[in-house]
């Protein structure tokens, strides 16, 4: 399928731009993300997070060579995890996971360029959650706490925080848009 006819799917919100884009560029982009990682297990997960990023971002811009499109944004996921990597060996990871974790959510809006409003928001969105979920919140990205550390500290399985957070991040990235600011 010609790109052109890809990024109208994108456009169209049709699922089948995902498979198009996959059967055509997966293996380029595979490539790219295996040069840079030295790893084929982390090289695929960065091809399927391409698909999801391309499909957020494609809505807003319509690129003009979808294959540098979609190799720019396999590189810049495999740059983060191996950047990801390389802190958790450096006794670091820990706080780069959380920021990045966060980073999901809130992206690079100008509008937190002032701390106070992301102040008030956070606390507005804090105020919000049940006590469980946020502290749970509070223990990962105000304390920097490891999901083994949080989980021990809320006696609760791994499993159980991960999903947690994956939810309230979730609500925290809605919340933001019903705020009137877009990720």
């Amino acid at each position: 399928m010609e790109d052109c006819m890809i990024v109208e799917l994108y456009w169209q919100r049709s699922e089948n731009a995902l498979t198009e884009s996959k059967n055509k560029y997966e293996r380029y982009c595979g490539v790219i993300a295996e040069n840079i990682l030295k790893s084929k297990e982390d090289a695929e997960e960065c091809v399927n997070d391409t698909w999801i990023r391309a499909w957020n971002s494609i809505p807003d811009k319509r690129p003009n060579r979808l294959s540098v499109f979609l190799g720019k944004i396999t590189r810049n996921i495999a740059i983060d995890r191996y950047r990801k990597k390389k802190s958790q060996k450096n006794n670091a990871g820990e706080t780069a996971l959380c920021l990045d974790e966060l980073a999901e959510c809130i992206g690079e809006n100008e509008c937190f360029t002032d701390k106070l409003v992301l102040k008030e928001l956070v606390n507005t969105f804090l105020a919000q959650l049940n006590d469980s979920n946020r502290k749970i919140f509070m223990y990962r990205y105000w304390y920097m706490c490891s999901i083994k550390e949080v989980a021990k500290l809320c006696d609760m399985s791994e499993g159980a925080v991960k999903m947690s957070l994956q939810r309230t991040r979730k609500s925290f990235e809605e919340f933001l848009k019903k705020e009137g600011i877009n990720i």
